[in-house]
């Protein structure tokens, strides 16, 4: 196995958690408990937790002149991922709180992102990279 991270995350329930993660971004669940669910985000663990303190967006990040919701999580996909990433979450009828887009044209950072919130309110970012190796360029 490659290295991975392990995210652990507030939701609302585990029914509206299991339908956004596994059914419509058809992430693999893992083991589960009445009160918490892992789940196989693109090759990493998550692990969704109930809570009754879903925090407030914070539009505070500003990234190539968008405000973004601080926090957020999301994956690095390639551009084949993100295009059915893109497909599975319009199907689903779910907004875009930042429409699929293209940042940073024309530079080695160039990326398409794409922002949506979970049936939770969690803030999730998807990006693909043009250039897989400027992820990390300053």
């Amino acid at each position: 196995m490659n290295n991975c991270f392990h995210y652990a995350f507030k939701v609302k329930d585990l029914a509206s958690t299991h339908k956004f993660y596994c059914e419509i971004l058809a992430c693999k669940a893992g083991r589960s408990t009445e009160s918490w669910m892992d789940f196989d985000f693109f090759g990493h663990q998550l692990s969704a937790h109930v809570s009754d303190a879903i925090p407030a967006l914070d539009y505070c990040g500003k990234v190539d002149g968008i405000s973004v919701p601080i926090p957020h999580f999301g994956c690095l996909l390639s551009e084949q991922q993100f295009e059915t990433v893109r497909q599975k979450i319009e199907s689903a009828g779910i907004d875009f709180i930042i429409k699929p887009q293209q940042r940073y044209q024309g530079l080695s950072s160039e990326q398409s992102t794409m922002f949506v919130l979970d049936f939770s309110g969690n803030p999730l970012e998807f990006k693909s990279f043009k250039d897989k190796a400027a992820v990390f360029d300053s």
